[in-house]
C-alpha cells in the first residue's frame, strides 16, 4: 500500500515500529522536532522564494498546520507526564541533504528543496501509519491515525509546487532517482526505535 499511495520504493523495517513503542518518549520528543523543522523549512522556502506567488498561498497554511501538529505531540507528552528533551541528530535528513543536488539555478535549487521536503513528508507518513497500526496505546494509535490524515497530501502538494516551476517530465524523473537513492539510505541506516526516522 504504501508504495502505492506514497511511491517510497522501500518499506520501514517491520522492526521499527516494535522498538519505537518501547522507546515512546523518545519518538514523540524526535517527533515534536521533526514538525518544528518542518514548519521551518517552509517559512524558508517562503522567505527565500517571495515571488513565487503559488508557493506562498500553499506554503502559508502549512506551516500553521505544522506548528499546529508540534503544539500537539508537546501535549501527548505532558498527558504522559514525559519531558521535552534536547533535539538530536537527524542522521536520515543529513543523508539526504548529501544527495540534493547543489548549484545550478535559482529554480533548479527550489526544485531540489522541494522534493526532498516530499520525500521527508512521505516517509514521515508512512511511519504515522505504522504507530496508528500497531502501538498498543489506544490514545496514541488515534493520535497518529490522525497525523497521517493531515499530512497525507502534503508530499503531493510539495511535487505539485515542483511542477509549477519546473518542466513536469524533469519534475518526475528526479523524483525517482530521488525515491531510489533514499531507498538505498533507509536499507543502510540502523533500525533505531528512538527516532522517527
Amino acid at each position: 500500500m504504501e508504495k502505492h499511495v506514497l511511491g517510497l520504493e522501500l518499506p520501514t523495517d517491520p522492526r521499527w515500529v516494535n522498538i519505537a513503542e518501547k522507546n515512546i518518549q523518545d519518538i514523540l520528543v524526535d517527533h515534536a522536532y521533526c514538525e518544528q523543522k518542518a514548519a521551518s523549512s517552509c517559512i524558508s522556502l517562503i522567505i527565500q522564494y517571495p515571488d513565487k506567488e503559488k508557493l506562498v498561498e500553499v506554503l502559508t497554511p502549512i506551516v500553521a498546520e505544522e506548528w499546529g501538529h508540534f503544539e500537539r505531540v508537546i501535549e501527548e507528552l505532558k498527558k504522559r507526564q514525559m519531558t521535552f528533551g534536547p533535539n538530536r541528530k537527524d542522521e536520515y535528513v543529513e543523508r539526504l541533504q548529501k544527495i540534493i543536488k547543489k548549484g545550478g539555478s535559482r529554480d533548479d535549487q527550489l526544485t531540489e528543496r522541494l522534493l526532498m521536503n516530499a520525500l521527508i513528508e512521505a516517509r514521515s507518513c508512512e511511519r504515522f501509519r505504522l504507530l496508528w497500526k500497531e502501538i498498543g496505546d489506544v490514545e496514541l494509535s488515534k493520535f497518529y491515525y490522525e497525523l497521517m490524515v493531515s499530512e497525507a497530501g502534503h508530499y503531493k502538494t510539495f511535487l505539485s509546487l515542483a511542477k509549477e516551476y519546473k518542466d513536469s517530465e524533469v519534475v518526475e524523473k528526479r523524483w525517482r532517482e530521488l525515491l531510489r537513492e533514499e531507498s538505498e539510505i533507509v536499507k543502510t541506516l540502523e533500525v533505531r526505535g528512538d527516532r522517527m526516522h
